[in-house]
């Protein structure tokens, strides 16, 4: 077709392509990515929307499906027990937060929630799936004394936004408990996950409330004249139709994000 997402989302066409439950919104509200941490990334929180106005910022809930995880990979995330905004405070001005944050191993098929406010890293040795709100706006909170070997120089820190950020009563988090076919729901965006045992075939299509995007986390599949290995991923337009899909191992995944209910 030649056109771009946001092309699709501002036409005409826009609740044919992407279903009748579509928000009024000037963008595409959601991104999708693969996060691929070689190495630990910063102690950092995004706004709750009812501050992120005052910041000239915007709000942002995400999750992180795991696709891969070294044996050692874990996340931080939430507070520990008995950690106050003072005792944040004083752990900061030591460079000593991280023993702050909660802490939790990781492994392929878990799913983390995070809703603006909870104070979040990502650890090394963890590939991830996350789908999110489409925010940009995140305040630094601590990035482990790194230097920018280009500039010589510490990246910014955002300490003061981040304390009036910070969900203080967000203590010692769990993964996401998932419900048969269900991962995760919440009012931008909802995930599900589809397992096809012994090459089986199903068929899959997008009812005319929601596209289906669909990713394939784990195996391989067929689907029309196309073949879709792991890590690929495909749109399907609101109204498309079936489309059937086969497995081309003896186990694949699909995880997919549409529209909430």
């Amino acid at each position: 077709m030649g056109k771009t997402l946001h092309d699709l989302w501002t036409g005409k066409a826009k609740q044919d392509f992407f279903g009748t439950a579509a928000p009024d919104t000037e963008r595409f509200p959601i991104l999708i990515k693969i996060l691929d941490a070689q190495d630990k990334l910063s102690l950092q929180v995004h706004p709750p929307a009812a501050l992120a106005a005052q910041f000239q910022g915007e709000p942002k809930t995400e999750m992180w499906y795991f696709l891969e995880c070294s044996d050692q990979a874990e996340i931080y995330v939430g507070l520990k027990s008995g950690v106050t905004r003072s005792s944040f405070e004083t752990t900061l001005a030591e460079k000593k937060v991280a023993d702050c944050f909660h802490r939790l191993k990781t492994s392929p098929g878990e799913t983390m929630f995070l809703p603006s406010g909870r104070v979040h890293a990502i650890g090394a040795g963890n590939i991830i799936l996350e789908i999110q709100q489409n925010s940009d706006t995140t305040f630094r909170v601590y990035d482990w004394d790194r230097i920018d070997e280009k500039t010589g120089q510490s990246r910014d820190l955002h300490v003061s936004q981040s304390l009036q950020c910070i969900n203080f009563q967000d203590i010692e988090p769990d993964f996401a408990q998932p419900h048969g076919e269900s991962i995760l729901s919440c009012i931008y965006f909802q995930v599900g996950r589809c397992p096809f045992y012994e090459k089986e075939t199903r068929e899959l299509e997008a009812g005319p409330r929601s596209f289906q995007y669909l990713f394939v986390s784990q195996g391989s599949f067929q689907a029309g004249d196309a073949t879709y290995p792991r890590g690929s991923s495909l749109l399907l337009p609101a109204n498309s139709g079936l489309l059937e899909f086969s497995s081309l191992e003896d186990f694949s995944e699909l995880i997919t994000v549409t529209w909430p209910d």
